[in-house]
């Protein structure tokens, strides 16, 4: 299912209205469709906020979304709601805020809830074209892709598995919110390559050990790595022979994260791509990782 129409599946019928009556353009370019109780539901269209003309987004309507998103079983999705989304049919990411449900482990939840936002997951074969050659120069290399939140770096990241798989590598991915591979009843939905093997649901740390055991991969693939225990995994994962392929938010005008800066320093990276989103328009620069 296309990535827009997942998305506006899972609405209540007034809002999926609302937003399948965007022109062809405005649904191919949508990157989020968000809905904050209260307010007017808005598509998120070259990095600005556009009004679908719905009235304001009720309590009701919150709940609804949530219940398609978790196919009415909200307690069974408690997992991935303590770490603030779920994982939607077609690759959709519903993101939940809300007041916090503190518990003796940490966040238990979220209640309250005051805001969604439906990310929209999108294949784009042949988006790594241009720097497919630098990538793979004398065999690919362990690679971290850093952009800022939504400039694309996923489907980057997915379209570098599923091409790294048909020319025959074992790639391992972590797929801890679905929208890498969007397997469902264990089969992926996008394509991900012939030789691709994925684990869903488990946090990345935790999935990275798994499946270095596991699977005996020649490639890790993992979305949008952050903190201690991350690093941790990937550590470990590079120290078994296994080669990485990584996302990271970030910016080149930033400093790197503390997790980016302890990975890039123990020299797990080899190449580093920045990804940058100018209305739209995918941009990606290939470089050698600084080390060291």
């Amino acid at each position: 299912m296309d990535g827009f129409m997942a998305a506006a599946a899972l609405l209540p019928a007034g809002l999926r209205r609302a937003a399948e009556a965007l022109d062809r353009d405005g649904r191919e370019r949508c990157e989020e469709i968000r809905l904050r109780r209260g307010r007017e539901a808005t598509a998120l269209i070259g990095g600005g906020e556009y009004a679908l003309g719905t009235g304001p987004v009720t309590e009701q309507d919150l709940r609804r979304v949530l219940e398609a998103a978790s196919g009415a079983s909200l307690h069974a999705a408690g997992e991935q709601l303590r770490r603030g989304f779920l994982a939607g049919p077609g690759g959709v990411r519903v993101g939940v805020c809300g007041t916090a449900v503190d518990g003796a482990g940490g966040m238990e939840g979220v209640r309250d809830v005051s805001s969604l936002s439906l990310r929209i997951p999108r294949a784009i074969p042949g988006c790594a074209g241009g720097i497919w050659d630098a990538l793979t120069a004398g065999g690919f290399a362990s690679t971290l892709i850093v952009s800022p939140p939504g400039a694309g770096k996923t489907t980057l990241l997915r379209e570098l598995v599923r091409l790294l798989s048909r020319d025959g590598c074992r790639v391992a991915v972590a797929d801890e919110r679905g929208e890498i591979a969007d397997a469902w009843g264990g089969e992926p939905s996008f394509d991900v390559g012939p030789c691709t093997d994925v684990m869903t649901g488990a946090a990345k740390a935790q999935a990275v050990g798994l499946l270095v055991r596991a699977m005996n991969p020649q490639i890790v693939a993992v979305d949008e790595i952050a903190g201690p225990a991350d690093a941790r995994a990937i550590l470990e994962a590079a120290g078994s022979g296994a080669r990485i392929l990584a996302t990271a938010h970030g910016a080149r005008d930033q400093r790197d994260s503390g997790t980016c800066r302890a990975l890039l320093a123990a020299g797990v990276f080899r190449r580093r791509v920045w990804v940058e989103n100018r209305s739209g328009t995918r941009r990606y620069t290939v470089e050698a990782a600084p080390c060291g």
